[in-house]
């Protein structure tokens, strides 16, 4: 097929019985932007099976990271799930993708609020130096149903930190904020500010309140200091829009910047 490429998984890490993420090999040519996504898949009787995945690995790594659910029955990751080091998978040649920090206007706080697999595209932009440079505090937020599903959770807290380029400025600008839905969750975060809270709040519910900010440390959200990506699902999508349209943050496109941004691919019309 046109304008696809083979690559090698070299690496699968299954979180639980829900979540998945793996690696692949990256050609010298393949190039993206940090929060972008890509087509990936298996070629299923004798045709290339794709489904947009947004891309965890940051733009200088070596290799490609992806974070995926398992669906029993599903096209494509019903099949995906299984795969194997060595196993050959199928990526188109150009990344995309609207929900990169190059659409929002400057500010002081950059909140990336993911709800599930919306994690992914995050994982790339706290893994990239420039964004600390551009912002004073980046507050990751991840909410999930059960805590076996805060993937990435030992990455954030202690394997960036300790990066040996640029650890000191995720020590001191970036704050993790994991919160379980339909669990007890209690989360001791090296912040004193959101130290000792118990973690079992909705993301929609978190902003509106004005409980996150108050979490973290920050003053209360406002259109001049603070910038908002998100990605999940549509429904939360919606939710947090809503809220933030509501208190006259503009979304950003591909004709004007804005103080949040989504990826517009990802939304169901």
């Amino acid at each position: 097929m046109r304008n696809t490429i083979t690559e090698t998984v070299t690496k699968v890490h299954h979180w639980n019985d829900t979540l998945f993420s793996f690696k692949t090999t990256r050609a010298s040519s393949f190039t993206f932007e940090n929060g972008q996504f890509v087509m990936i898949g298996l070629e299923v009787d004798g045709r290339p099976l794709l489904r947009a995945y947004s891309i965890a690995s940051a733009n200088y790594e070596e290799e490609l990271e992806f974070f995926s659910i398992k669906v029993p029955d599903g096209a494509l990751t019903s099949r995906l799930q299984k795969i194997q080091p060595g196993d050959a998978l199928t990526l188109t040649v150009k990344a995309t993708g609207t929900l990169v920090p190059g659409y929002l206007k400057p500010g002081k706080h950059l909140y990336l609020l993911a709800s599930g697999t919306g994690l992914a595209p995050f994982m790339s932009i706290i893994k990239d130096p420039f964004i600390y440079d551009a912002y004073e505090k980046v507050v990751l937020v991840h909410s999930v149903r059960y805590v076996s599903e805060l993937a990435y959770k030992d990455e954030i807290e202690k394997i960036l930190p300790n990066n040996e380029y640029f650890g000191d400025q995720v020590r001191d600008k970036l704050v993790y904020y994991p919160t379980v839905t339909r669990e007890a969750f209690e989360y001791q975060s090296a912040s004193e500010a959101a130290n000792d809270k118990s973690h079992h709040t909705r993301i929609t519910e978190l902003l509106a309140q004005g409980q996150l900010s108050q979490d973290v440390g920050l003053p209360d959200i406002n259109i001049e200091d603070d910038r908002f990506m998100i990605c999940g699902n549509n429904d939360m999508l919606q939710d947090l829009m809503d809220i933030l349209n509501e208190r006259g943050f503009s979304k950003a496109n591909s004709r004007s910047l804005g103080e949040y941004v989504i990826e517009q691919a990802f939304i169901e019309k």
